[in-house]
């Protein structure tokens, strides 16, 4: 049995807690076995590895809730010469920058198929762990649907085999179209109850798909043992017929207005930002990697946006770090955070956002998102104090080692792997 010792760190336990100075973490197989001030651990009999954090901050892997690993920007010009196997061979350093910056598990929110997810599982390729949505369901003319006026069709994510069309309307061909996207292998369904930023012929305030439709997709998504639904949602009807069909999180929640918010209280829903989202559309454009009516919408909703989150912090909904990855580059999910603090949440609350409430977002909370002897060993190593500067964690070479499944995947204290 293979036992490693983590030592000589500030632990940072994604629950909240104040640090701990002095800490280890005691790791055998892909476990944590023991976690706590150094004195405390009991080294088992048999050889045991010891890692030296050098003095830095040990914290659970992040986990972000929302990433779309087969797409990196939005460029109509680019993306409509490029081969269609290459988005998969692309997709190999996305995942592998992801890691890099410490997010160890994911939700992609629409363009990853099953083989994707196997290729991480199987370690043919290295990457987080995955939820997968597949498909992103969408009426026609909806968020989702890349049919433009010109006559030309831009799907981000067009179907192939073992990915079905996202296109669907009317009750029965929701009940259908669920079930087709279960079949597929996804373990949460993806819809757009509203119109979106990307989108080029609706607006975030339209609302998309009838209380009838959404009530189905729920029950059809919730009689495969339990299986939930996740809503691009940003105007605010949208956003309440999601809410009370029963959707388990608000995927970007920029229009939210006080009754949205209350619905999300008294229906326990997670909020999932993305506040990166909209300021990378603006970022790209200036650099012409962005369709203009992507531009002109983000330019419209930005600020609105982060009054909404902030308000919605308030007010206590449980909001999950998620940040749209694939709109911006991969590996820079942590500029999340700053954003986060900048709506007015405190840096240990964005620490928890993307550790333990998002594990339970992802109803991963008895496996991943803190340490905490039994879950799975996944497990950074930081230079910088992520609460006296959250910011730091931008700086992918801040994240000195990223140990998931109790494997080391990135090491800059060794310079061993």
């Amino acid at each position: 049995m293979t036992n490693v010792l983590i030592r000589n760190g500030t632990l940072i336990d994604g629950t909240g807690k104040a640090p701990l100075a002095d800490a280890a973490v005691l790791v055998k197989e892909n476990r944590i076995h023991a976690v706590g001030h150094i004195s405390s651990i009991n080294l088992p009999d048999g050889q045991t590895t010891e890692i030296d954090a050098g003095g830095g901050y040990i914290l659970p892997g992040f986990i972000d809730t929302h990433v779309h690993v087969m797409l990196q920007g939005v460029n109509i010009a680019r993306d409509i010469i490029t081969p269609f196997s290459m988005r998969f061979f692309n997709a190999v350093n996305y995942l592998k920058n992801t890691i890099n910056a410490g997010i160890t598990s994911v939700r992609d929110a629409g363009g990853a198929d099953a083989g994707v997810k196997q290729a991480v599982e199987s370690g043919v390729v290295v990457g987080p762990r995955m939820q997968i949505s597949i498909s992103v369901l969408t009426i026609t003319g909806g968020h989702g649907d890349g049919w433009m006026r010109s006559g030309m069709e831009y799907d981000l994510f067009p179907s192939y085999p073992g990915f079905p069309a996202s296109r669907v309307d009317g009750v029965e061909d929701c009940r259908r179209k669920v079930r087709e996207v279960l079949r597929a292998g996804a373990d949460i369904i993806k819809i757009c109850s509203t119109g979106g930023v990307l989108s080029p012929t609706d607006h975030p305030e339209f609302t998309q798909f009838s209380p009838e439709e959404l009530d189905v997709i729920v029950r059809e998504a919730a009689y495969r043992r339990g299986v939930k639904v996740m809503a691009h949602a940003q105007g605010a009807e949208g956003i309440k017929n999601a809410i009370r069909a029963g959707v388990h999180s608000i995927e970007h929640g920029i229009y939210l207005d006080d009754e949205a918010i209350d619905l999300m209280l008294k229906h326990g829903t997670f909020l999932v930002p993305t506040l990166l989202a909209p300021l990378a559309v603006l970022e790209a454009g200036e650099k012409g990697g962005m369709p203009e009516y992507g531009v002109r919408k983000s330019r419209e909703v930005v600020e609105i946006h982060s009054e909404s989150i902030s308000r919605a912090h308030k007010a206590g909904v449980k909001i999950a770090m998620g940040t749209d990855a694939g709109v911006m580059p991969h590996g820079t999910n942590l500029r999340e955070l700053g954003l986060m603090v900048n709506i007015g949440m405190k840096p240990m609350e964005t620490i928890v956002a993307t550790t333990k409430i998002a594990a339970e977002c992802l109803g991963w909370q008895d496996q991943v998102g803190t340490i905490e002897a039994g879950k799975l060993a996944d497990i950074l190593i930081i230079k910088t104090n992520p609460v006296q500067d959250i910011r730091s964690l931008e700086n992918v070479d801040n994240i000195a080692l990223v140990m998931k499944d109790g494997k080391v995947l990135k090491d800059q204290l060794s310079k061993s792997i």
